[in-house]
């Protein structure tokens, strides 16, 4: 596949094909980071920040808390 850089504005641009968006699963106005790596632009997704209200609304109920062996002590640990 191939574009071709643009004038917009005072810079140029690239327009990503639907197609690219969907492979890269991203979509209209998500953050990138860009750098170039060896001579190639590399566009890198930026995870949003999920905020604690977001994360507890995606809970599901699946988990389940329990304690874990962490083997024998090796130094002076406190218990």
């Amino acid at each position: 596949m191939y574009a071709t850089i643009q004038k917009w504005g005072n810079s140029q641009a690239v327009r990503l094909p639907k197609a690219v968006l969907e492979k890269a699963s991203l979509k209209e106005n998500d953050r990138v980071e860009i750098r170039v790596e060896e001579g190639k632009l590399v566009l890198i997704p930026v995870k949003k920040h999920i905020t604690l209200k977001e994360r507890v609304s995606e809970y599901k109920g699946e988990y389940c808390c329990c304690e874990w062996d962490t083997g024998t002590p090796s130094g002076k640990e406190v218990f």
